[in-house]
């Protein structure tokens, strides 16, 4: 009689265990995917003005709910590996010109144009210089899609290829590009500037390109004019404070840091002989053989960094380099609109980071940040359930900023609350 009830009870308590274990996979999904973050539109840190009130009213998406792909689109974490991975689904292949400017270094600097497919909605022209995340380029598919759309606006868009990014294009020199020089993004503009004297210019950047578009507008006021805003997405603000959050494991940042470390090393090492060939005579002198075995064993982007990248540009440490290279000290010299946009989820990007954007938007009338609660690193992918659609949140909102800003400068009143604040500035 014991027997039967022993093997009675067995089936239920395989049954409970079966129960508890696909709680517990239930839980980790839930909490993994995040789907019990609610969706809402992006915070907004401004200071109220006539331009603020302009902007408001004529960019929905600033005040519009944003919702990503209901089964993954709350994790940042998922957000930035499919960025990543495939950067957008669908993406168009627009036609462009490369264009090669030679710089007083013998660099060779490469950029390509796009023609704009409309009119734009001023009827004015008006160009995009876009600036690519680390190690990108023209032909990455998220540029590509943003370019596309854009150029459906009316824009003519200018998209610099970071100096060594390309697969397919030498090194001229023994540099290839870093964290914040300006100087092909620079010699981009001006080629824009001549060649279009009528164009007037919306800069936008995104991650590292968001650094050196913000950096190169403030390290001169003459780098502003015919500027009508500016756009950075998913920047960190300062590289230095940066670097301690990148070597910490919480949200995976390690991780991340270690594979765009792999990656870097890889564009490196493919411009190894004119970085290190010992035949190159104009190669930093402080760059070394030595250098070139500790880059094979770098983990990080900080270990690159200090071995490498700074010595381009003669920097005596990586605290120096960080410090001069990062965009935080010319911020408040940006006179003309700025929108600074980070996602509250970003993996790259920490928290106390965002202190930068929200402290300078609360004391100038110029500059809005705004952060929704999803999105990741360069992601904010839209979407019903499941499947991404090919325009992201992202793409539409650059654009809608900028048609804005393009009309507020058709319609503005003279002498507005703005222009009282930036010559009270000046």
């Amino acid at each position: 009689m014991s027997v039967i009830l022993e093997t009675s009870e067995l089936p239920a308590v395989f049954d409970g265990v079966k129960l508890a274990a696909v709680a517990a996979v239930l839980y980790v999904i839930v909490r993994c995917l995040n789907l019990k973050s609610p969706t809402a539109p992006p915070e907004l840190i401004y200071q109220d003005s006539a331009l603020a009130r302009f902007l408001l009213k004529s960019c929905p998406l600033l005040t519009k709910e944003y919702i990503p792909p209901l089964i993954w689109g709350k994790s940042g974490h998922i957000q930035t590996a499919l960025y990543g991975k495939m950067g957008r689904v669908r993406s168009p292949h627009p036609y462009g010109l490369r264009k090669y400017l030679t710089m007083p270094d013998g660099a060779t600097a490469t950029f390509d144009l796009f023609e704009p497919r409309s009119e734009h909605c001023t009827g004015e022209d008006v160009t995009m210089v876009i600036c690519p995340g680390i190690a990108n380029h023209s032909e990455k598919q998220y540029i590509r899609t943003f370019v596309d759309y854009a150029q459906k606006n009316g824009y003519r868009c200018a998209v610099l290829n970071h100096l060594g990014a390309l697969p397919n294009i030498e090194l001229t020199s023994p540099r290839m590009f870093t964290y914040g020089c300006t100087w092909e993004f620079g010699a981009m503009v001006n080629y824009i500037k001549k060649t279009y004297p009528q164009t007037q210019l919306v800069v936008v950047g995104f991650s590292l390109g968001g650094n050196i578009v913000c950096k190169y507008l403030g390290e001169s006021q003459a780098n502003q004019e015919r500027v009508l805003c500016c756009v950075s997405v998913c920047q960190g603000y300062s590289a230095l404070r940066a670097q301690e959050t990148f070597m910490q494991w919480d949200h995976c940042r390690r991780f991340y840091n270690f594979l765009m470390a792999d990656n870097m090393k890889k564009i490196i090492l493919s411009h190894r002989q004119v970085l290190f060939g010992d035949n190159n005579m104009k190669k930093p002198q402080s760059l070394s053989d030595a250098d070139l075995g500790k880059l094979y064993t770098a983990t990080s982007l900080m270990q690159i960094d200090d071995n490498v990248m700074r010595k381009f540009h003669g920097y005596s440490s990586l605290k120096e380099y960080y410090e001069e290279e990062s965009c935080l000290q010319y911020l408040h010299r940006i006179y003309v609109p700025l929108l600074l946009v980070n996602a509250a989820d970003d993996p790259l990007v920490h928290e106390s980071l965002l202190s930068i954007p929200r402290a300078l938007s609360e004391k100038r009338e110029n500059v809005m940040h705004v952060l929704p609660l999803h999105g990741g690193h360069l992601g904010f992918f839209e979407g019903s359930v499941l499947f991404p659609e090919p325009l992201t949140w992202m793409d539409k909102l650059v654009v809608q900023y900028a048609n804005a800003i393009c009309q507020w400068e058709k319609t503005k009143p003279h002498c507005s609350d703005t222009e009282q604040a930036v010559s009270g500035q000046e």
